[in-house]
């Protein structure tokens, strides 16, 4: 026998989950803002890639 489907607590981990990610998207981007921002100091130590290998 199947079971009873739930919508609304369906509905509601749907919402739920789609809010997590959207919270950890804008966290993402705001540190790397915050990175950049932070960044033109350290410009000058990135490695280039060897251009013999």
């Amino acid at each position: 026998m199947p079971r009873k489907p739930n919508y609304s607590f369906e509905r509601s981990e749907r919402v739920k989950s789609k809010a997590a990610k959207k919270a950890e998207r804008l966290k993402a981007k705001t540190e790397k803002a915050e990175a950049r921002k932070a960044g033109p100091e350290d410009e000058g130590e990135v490695e280039s890639p060897a251009k013999g290998e």
